[in-house]
């Protein structure tokens, strides 16, 4: 069996990083399987940095389709042509993509159209706004999909209403935890917490990616004048990248507590967040280490597709609304948080189910 791996940013190299595993151990047990792992991107991609190959202990992609645009079509055209290329060339049994980028639609769409197996994992995650591009991503992506491997209930729910075939659709778990739980003692602690003396716990984490929340300056101002107020003499300790870290460096000119840091490697980034106080994010991903970690979590945003991280875990939406921000941080700095538990299957063998359902699918 050939399976073909697609991802298209560096945050889907922590989801598949277990199934690359799962796959090299199945197949040292001698199971007939194989995988190539293709990125969208190119080869001098500057956030694939060697750490982070390192860090998840697996190769480099074996191929890189070199699509690098930032108009959301043009991207989507160009890595169908690239994609359409690849499997041509490349005999392939299975095509395994990964999130809700417009890369991984344009991956499913040639896909489907070679007549070769889709398997979309995460499956069934909605914020059910359809003028978010990747809402509409998600939507193409589960129905083209022959294998729709889901987190949770919640998800199963999502696809079943939109009529998926209850045969197709496999709850799984969150692979994310499968890399966590292999990872949890290999964390490492980075310098840059003995350079600003920080304990653990005493110190409050802050990211931030999203575009929308970026461009908004004067609502971010506003957002980052309460997270300082509210945080009192509690370090805030943001790690930023890009244009994000530029527009904060601005709004954070004359505060004295937020110590603006460049990205780290993962496993020093997730010492960070481990054992942090807590949380302030826009991020998913980060907000479901912290439910693992038990480590409360503010997300600046109105919504997630990460629901589980509300319900059950240590996740809490405060929108873009300043004073919501201002007293969910009094809330964390004064251990006031909501007591949290992990979802089901969060138990780290996603990977290893998803391994045994291929190598088990008809024909």
């Amino acid at each position: 069996m050939n399976i073909c791996i697609i991802v298209g940013a560096r945050p889907n190299f922590m989801k598949v990083a277990p199934l690359i595993h799962a796959i090299d151990k199945a197949k040292a047990e001698g199971k007939d399987i194989d995988s190539h792992l293709v990125y969208a991107g190119k080869d001098n991609d500057a956030t694939l940095e060697d750490s982070l190959f390192e860090d998840m202990q697996i190769r480099r992609p074996d191929i890189y389709l070199g699509v690098d645009c930032v108009n959301l079509n043009e991207l989507t055209g160009k890595v169908m042509a690239e994609f359409d290329t690849y499997l041509t060339n490349n005999p392939t049994d299975v095509v395994i993509v990964v999130d809700d980028l417009a890369s991984t639609m344009a991956a499913a769409i040639v896909t489907k159209k070679h007549g070769i197996s889709l398997a979309h994992l995460v499956a069934g995650t909605r914020s059910f706004d359809i003028k978010m591009p990747k809402e509409i991503n998600r939507l193409v992506i589960d129905g083209l999909s022959d294998y729709l491997f889901t987190a949770g209930m919640g998800s199963n729910s999502i696809v079943s209403r939109e009529g998926a075939e209850l045969s197709h659709v496999y709850e799984v778990g969150n692979i994310l935890m499968d890399t966590l739980r292999f990872n949890h003692n290999r964390l490492q602690r980075p310098a840059v917490m003995d350079d600003l003396k920080l304990k653990n716990g005493k110190y409050i984490v802050f990211t931030l990616n999203r575009k929308a929340l970026i461009a908004d300056k004067e609502n971010l101002g506003n957002m980052i004048y309460a997270m300082n107020k509210a945080a009192g003499n509690t370090p805030i300790i943001a790690v930023l990248r890009n244009n994000a870290k530029e527009v904060v460096s601005q709004l954070t000119a004359d505060m004295a507590d937020i110590h603006i840091i460049d990205s780290l490697p993962y496993l020093e980034f997730g010492y960070l967040t481990a054992h942090a106080m807590g949380i302030i994010t826009d991020s998913g991903n980060v907000a479901e280490e912290a439910t693992f970690n038990n480590v409360p979590c503010i997300t600046l945003n109105s919504y997630t597709e990460h629901i589980e991280t509300v319900k059950q875990g240590s996740n809490i939406l405060v929108g873009e609304d300043a004073d919501k921000l201002e007293a969910a941080i009094k809330d964390m700095t004064g251990n006031n948080w909501k007591k949290c538990s992990l979802p089901d299957r969060w138990d780290g063998r996603t990977a290893e189910r998803i391994v045994h359902i291929l190598l088990n699918m008809p024909g």
